[in-house]
C-alpha cells in the first residue's frame, strides 16, 4: 500500500465587485486547496483563512505543512482532532481526509458518517453592507430569491432593512451585524427588526463582551456566530444564544462539525450551517449538515465571478448535492 501524499497550494477568486461587511471589505476570496493522494486517487478539501481569528494564508500553509508527516504516515480524521487546533487549515485537511476515503472506498461521505445523503438545499443570498439606498437596489434585483441575508454595520441598519424589505417584500430575511451592534443598539433595535420580518439576528455584539444577551429580550433569534467555534466553546454560547452558525472553517472540518451540530442539539439550539466566501469545494462538505439546520447560508460561489470546475449547480437559491468529481 502506498503513503498518502499532501500537497497545499493558495489561490483567489475574484468577487464580483466588492464584499464588505462591518469591519472592512474584499475583492477576492482567498482560500487554501489541500490534496491528499493515495493508490492513484485524490481528496480534496478547501479552506479560507480568516483574519479576524488571526489566519492568514501564509500562517495555515504553514500549519498545514506541519502535518505533512502524520498524513502521509495515515493519520486519521479523529487523530487529526488532536493534533490541530480547529481553525481554516485543520478544515481543509479534514474535508480532503474524507473525500479521500470517499474516492477510496466507493462509498459517498454521508454514508461513511452514517446519516442522510443531502438533498437540494435552498441557501440564503447575501446582501454586501452598503448604504440603505445602495442595499434596497440591491434587494430589487434579488427580490426573486427566498431568503435574502443582510450584512449590517451599526448606525442606520433598521433604514438598511426597510429598504430591503421595501424592495423585496416577499423574501425572508435573516441578518448579520457582525459584532457591530453595542447593548443599548440592540434593545432599540430588536423590536423593529421583529416588525420588519426578521427571522434571525446573527452575531450582533463582540464575541467576550455578549453576556448582557441574558438580560436583554428577544423577539427576534439571536445566533452566535464569532462566539462560537467549536464543541469546547458551546458551554459559553448555549445560555446567552438561541442558535448557532456552524462553519467549517471555525470548527475545523466536518469531523468536529458533526460533533457541534449534535451537541447544540442537544442544548436545544437552532442550527444554522454558514460559510466564509469560497468556491463550491468549500461549501461541498458543509452540504452534509443541510439536515440539521432551520437556515443554510451557502452562497459563497453566487458571489464569485467564476466558480471551480464541477462546481455546485444552483438553480436561483436552490443548490444541489455536488457531484463526485467535486468533492464526496
Amino acid at each position: 500500500m502506498s503513503a498518502r501524499k499532501l500537497e497545499a497550494v493558495a489561490e483567489s477568486w475574484p468577487i464580483k465587485g466588492s464584499f464588505r461587511i462591518s469591519r472592512g471589505a474584499k475583492t477576492s476570496a482567498d482560500v487554501v486547496v489541500v490534496s491528499i493522494s493515495k493508490n492513484g486517487m485524490t481528496g480534496r478539501g478547501e479552506c479560507v483563512p480568516y483574519p479576524r481569528y488571526g489566519e492568514t494564508t501564509r500562517s495555515v500553509l504553514g500549519q498545514i505543512s506541519a502535518v505533512r508527516e502524520y498524513v502521509r504516515d495515515g493519520l486519521t480524521r479523529d487523530g487529526l482532532l488532536t493534533i490541530m487546533p480547529s481553525g481554516a487549515a485543520r478544515n481543509a485537511v479534514d474535508c480532503a481526509l474524507w473525500d479521500l476515503e470517499a474516492k477510496l472506498t466507493g462509498k459517498s461521505v454521508a454514508e461513511i458518517a452514517g446519516i442522510a445523503a443531502p438533498g437540494p438545499l435552498i441557501t440564503a443570498y447575501t446582501l454586501s453592507l452598503d448604504t440603505p439606498e445602495n442595499m434596497g437596489a440591491a434587494a430589487s434585483a434579488q427580490a426573486h430569491r427566498p431568503l435574502i441575508k443582510l450584512k449590517l454595520g451599526g448606525e442606520q441598519d433598521v433604514e438598511r432593512v426597510m429598504a430591503v424589505r421595501n424592495a423585496a417584500p416577499r423574501s425572508r430575511l435573516i441578518v448579520d451585524a457582525n459584532e457591530a451592534w453595542t447593548p443599548d443598539m440592540m434593545r432599540d433595535y430588536c423590536p423593529r427588526m421583529a416588525d420588519l420580518g426578521v427571522e434571525l439576528i446573527e452575531q450582533p455584539l463582540p464575541a467576550g463582551e455578549d453576556t448582557v444577551l441574558r438580560d436583554i429580550e428577544r423577539p427576534v433569534p439571536i445566533c452566535a456566530d464569532e462566539s462560537a467555534h467549536d464543541t469546547a466553546t458551546l458551554d459559553d454560547v448555549a445560555e446567552l444564544y438561541d442558535y448557532i452558525n456552524i462553519k467549517l472553517d471555525k470548527t475545523g472540518g466536518l469531523t468536529e462539525a458533526l460533533l457541534l451540530a449534535e451537541a447544540a442539539r442537544e442544548f436545544g439550539m437552532g442550527i444554522m450551517v454558514g460559510c466564509m466566501l469560497g468556491t463550491s469545494l468549500a461549501m461541498a462538505p458543509a452540504m452534509i449538515l443541510g439536515r440539521f439546520a432551520r437556515f443554510i447560508d451557502l452562497d459563497g460561489p453566487l458571489l464569485l465571478e467564476k466558480d471551480r470546475e464541477n462546481g455546485i449547480r444552483f438553480d436561483g437559491s436552490v443548490m444541489h448535492p455536488p457531484s463526485r468529481l467535486l468533492w464526496g
